[in-house]
């Protein structure tokens, strides 16, 4: 008998229990293509309660049985850093209207299974309840077409974020350094998509 797949939203400190699970999550699963992440537990932990410690973040859990086998994060825009800020202010967008989308991690053998959709309707549901934003976004990194490192037969993700209404939005863009594998620090670009969140009806 398979065990239950089951989701839950994660408000603020409700984190805390699950967060080594998901700093090792997050780690094994962004060490893939395209971020290529080299990853450290102790900066996952320290990362991940930021989260914890925002009373209006959540951490939306997939868990089978009681293995976590997914994660998505969200947060008010203010409460994150101001280079995540910055790209709203030089647009003429107010970041305190802003709800933002922190990653999404999945295990490959839970994908293609409609989790992807659930981690947006449920971050957009408390992003909602919250009733002060009129946006959600996030931020993908930019990597080039003819990258050699892309995975054959790999598909980007841009068709299922233009299903679920979000738009790319050229030179909104942000510089982030991380540990690459096999590169050391690098400085990556990463362009944000946004959508207008409908009001609670």
């Amino acid at each position: 008998m398979e065990s239950p797949l089951t989701l839950a939203a994660l408000r603020g400190p409700e984190l805390l229990p699950v967060l080594d699970d998901v700093a090792r999550l997050r780690i094994g699963v962004f060490n893939d293509w395209p971020y290529l992440y080299q990853g450290s537990l102790d900066y996952e932990r320290d990362y991940l309660a930021a989260y914890a410690a925002t009373p209006d973040a959540v951490c939306v859990v997939a868990r089978d049985g009681d293995a976590v086998v997914g994660a998505s994060t969200g947060l008010p825009l203010l409460d994150d850093g101001a280079a995540f800020r910055k790209p709203f202010e030089e647009a003429g967008l107010d970041p305190a209207q802003v709800f933002y989308f922190g990653e999404s991690v999945l295990l490959p053998s839970y994908r293609g299974r409609g989790i992807g959709h659930a981690f947006f309707d449920a971050r957009e549901a408390h992003a909602r309840a919250l009733r002060r934003f009129a946006i959600t976004a996030f931020c993908a990194v930019d990597r080039a077409a003819d990258d050699p490192r892309r995975p054959p037969g790999h598909r980007d993700n841009d068709v299922f974020w233009h299903k679920r209404g979000y738009a790319r939005q050229p030179g909104m863009t942000l510089q982030l350094l991380w540990h690459e594998v096999g590169q050391g620090e690098v400085m990556h670009p990463l362009t944000f998509w946004t959508r207008t969140l409908e009001p609670v009806a």
